[in-house]
């Protein structure tokens, strides 16, 4: 459905580096999955050499909804998540890997699970379930999301998982560094606010190879980790804020 710039509901932010086949198809489940809603999709092409930009350019002349962002060079995933977000006109913003493995099916279950929870939870995150990866990167995983938890009690056990719905005033609230993207619920948790989950089942990548490696997330994530609860740790209480208004209240008397 196209949308005009002031009725859009959801933004769909896609991430991608030479990604080219597996968009072919997975721009167009978006928009079948979120069909009757005002919704537009944000493509964040980080630097690719392969025909995104051709492919991408042929999609748009007849889906108005779709929007195309290059970085100039490569920037990283969690960069072109930012870059999508603050590009972004929706009230809820959808994060989705641009791999195809993340099926789109679930935008809206998502989208109305973060809805239905009220204004208080600021996230619904998806938490996959029969995982589409070699046993040694479920190993890794269930290592480093159990490592995960113990040290940021984020109420998650699959912080990996690229599919999220996320108020956009809470997400441009969040600190921005590398690897920003894979600490979303702790971050979130950390600004007082509510999480809940929707269980979720990824697919096999149909075209190209993963850009990351079992020890590449480790020897990356660590550090990471390391600063994010130290960040949480920082935190020490959320405010409650309310505003008053001297002149309106003695002009009422």
């Amino acid at each position: 459905m196209n949308a005009s710039k002031d009725s859009i509901a959801v933004s769909v932010v896609v991430p991608c580096k030479n990604e080219e086949g597996n968009l072919s198809f997975l721009v167009d489940e978006i928009g079948t999955a979120l069909s009757g809603r005002q919704f537009e999709v944000i493509v964040v092409n980080d630097g690719s050499t392969d025909d995104t930009v051709t492919m991408l350019a042929e999609m748009q002349s007849s889906r108005p909804w779709l929007r195309h962002i290059s970085h100039q060079f490569s920037c990283g995933q969690s960069a072109s998540v930012r870059t999508g977000v603050l590009h972004a006109r929706g009230d809820v913003i959808v994060t989705i890997d641009g791999d195809g493995q993340n099926n789109p099916k679930y935008i809206p279950d998502l989208v109305d699970a973060l809805e239905n929870a009220g204004p208080a939870t600021a996230m619904a995150g998806g938490q996959r379930v029969g995982r589409k990866a070699s046993f040694s990167k479920r190993m890794a995983s269930r290592f480093a999301n159990w490592l995960r938890g113990s040290l940021l009690k984020d109420q998650t056990r699959d912080s990996g998982c690229g599919l999220k719905a996320i108020r956009r005033e809470v997400f441009l609230q969040l600190p921005y560094f590398d690897a920003w993207h894979r600490f979303m619920a702790a971050l979130i948790v950390r600004e007082g606010y509510k999480l809940v989950f929707v269980d979720v089942v990824d697919r096999d990548r149909q075209h190209g190879q993963s850009k990351y490696g079992v020890l590449d997330r480790a020897l990356i994530g660590l550090p990471d980790l390391i600063g994010v609860a130290w960040l949480c740790r920082r935190r020490r209480r959320i405010p409650v804020v309310s505003e008053s208004n001297a002149r309106d209240e003695g002009s009422s008397k």
